[in-house]
């Protein structure tokens, strides 16, 4: 797993975490780099901050253009694996849009349901197509 791809795991560990335990993300987070085992990369700073600071808007775009889910419906590993995917690939431009959905999308696979890599992957995608016309 490349070094994005292990900040990506790190980023939805600390995003489910604080979900589970009903605490700000970035209190999580702040813990987990004060505490340095394992250190914290930045790039999993980047994605849990950017979360944390659009995460009203992400939860509204999930909500919108999830077809036949609504946000609490769906497993929180899904809920949070689609935050981190839809923060880096509309708010970090930077980042090729094919890698970003190939890496949640493994993510999905590897630690969710049966059906959630092609739930993801639809639901990245879609937002991929959109981009241009999503107001953020």
């Amino acid at each position: 797993m490349s070094a994005r791809g292990k900040a990506r795991r790190r980023a939805l560990d600390i995003l489910f975490e604080s979900e589970l335990r009903s605490e700000d993300p970035l209190r999580i987070l702040a813990e987990r780099v004060e505490r340095q085992d394992p250190p914290v990369n930045e790039y999993t700073s980047t994605i849990v901050e950017g979360v944390a600071r659009h995460q009203a808007r992400i939860d509204e775009l999930i909500t919108t253009y999830s077809e036949g889910w609504t946000l609490d419906r769906m497993p929180a590993v899904d809920r949070n694996l689609l935050r981190g995917g839809t923060y880096e690939l509309l708010w970090m431009p930077g980042v090729p849009e094919g890698v970003v959905i190939s890496e949640w999308v493994h993510l999905a696979g590897e630690l969710s349901t049966d059906e959630s890599p092609q739930f993801v992957n639809g639901l990245l995608a879609r937002f991929k197509q959109l981009k241009p016309s999503i107001t953020l």
